[in-house]
């Protein structure tokens, strides 16, 4: 999405315990702002500090909240298709 990112993942587990999901969200945006910014030639900040985390709880329909996300880009209008929008990465699907 063109303003925002979905993710879904499960965290992993080092020798003292669980990253947790600021640990794990610190590590996609620093990486990432680092690569955007050297690409584009600039500095500064390229995400906002606020995040909507949601941990995803086994009752609440997992399947339901990714086919949610891969759904989003064709109800944006940014693609027909889900397999057509280029941004989207998703194990299982199969590109067209």
């Amino acid at each position: 999405m063109p303003d925002h990112v979905h993710l879904v993942l499960l965290p992993l587990a080092d020798s003292e315990g669980m990253f947790s999901i600021s640990e794990i969200m610190q590590g996609i945006k620093s990486t990432s702002a680092h690569r955007i910014n050297k690409l584009l030639g600039r500095k500064g900040i390229v995400w906002q500090q606020e995040s909507f985390d949601h941990v995803l709880r086994v009752e609440e329909g997992i399947a339901e909240k990714v086919n949610y996300i891969i759904n989003n880009p064709v109800r944006a209008g940014l693609a027909e298709r889900s397999e057509q929008y280029p941004w989207l990465w998703y194990p299982s699907l199969t590109r067209a």
